[in-house]
């Protein structure tokens, strides 16, 4: 076998993984107006997604006081989970990472989900031992704070030019920058991936297959 490029090949899961994105912006929105705060555009909501929770809601919804944070937080995940069961991982991820695995790279998710969030959808789409392990905003620092990489890198002892991040948004790639991992964009999740060529990604995929390919070949 070719040797591997990336030892650790970390992934964002919202977007990036799963078909969320549409999910995560109706539900911002009816979490915003419900505190009676000014209701995000649809692009706004969009690019808080990959940061934690209270840093993403306090961007979306300035004019919401803080000390209505927690009701906010709380809105968003009821409307959230309410339709959780709909969502699905975007079609050809489960041989993705077959294919991964079985060329012995160690997978990581690296997400501005909660752990009891990352742990349901982890659940619900039984893949469970898919991952060598995780890391999550509520447990390290949100996007773009490179610590949960950094935390990720030591657990596996990997260098940073041995680990590949693959994400979504900016929040992703530029958490990658920080932490002095090479990153892999996709177009097709929350941000416009016009925005992501100043952050340097090896490539910016614009489908499952088209990831699957630079991966086999590259990675």
């Amino acid at each position: 076998m070719r040797p591997r490029q990336f030892d650790l090949i970390a992934f964002d899961w919202d977007g990036t993984l799963f078909d969320s994105t549409a999910q995560i912006v109706r539900a911002i929105q009816a979490a915003v107006r419900d505190v009676g705060g000014r209701v995000p555009s649809d692009e706004q909501a969009a690019w808080v997604i990959g940061m934690g929770l209270m840093q993403a809601l306090a961007h979306v919804a300035p004019d919401v006081p803080p000390e209505r944070y927690p009701l906010l937080g709380q809105r968003y995940q009821q409307h959230y989970l309410a339709q959780q069961h709909e969502l699905t991982l975007f079609d050809g991820v489960l041989p993705l990472l077959a294919e991964l695995r079985q060329r012995q790279h160690l997978l990581v998710v690296a997400t501005g989900k909660s752990r009891r969030g990352l742990d349901e959808a982890l659940h619900s789409v039984q893949l469970h031992g898919v991952f060598d392990g995780s890391r999550t905003a509520d447990e390290t620092a949100g996007k773009p704070h490179p610590l949960m990489l950094h935390e990720l890198m030591q657990a596996f002892d990997t260098a940073p030019e041995r680990t590949l991040m693959i994400g979504d948004t900016t929040h992703d790639l530029l958490m990658a920058r920080n932490a002095g991992c090479a990153s892999v964009g996709v177009s097709y999740g929350a941000h416009d991936h016009a925005h992501f060529d100043p952050l340097g990604p090896l490539h910016v995929a614009h489908s499952l297959a088209e990831l699957r390919a630079w991966l086999a070949a590259h990675a």
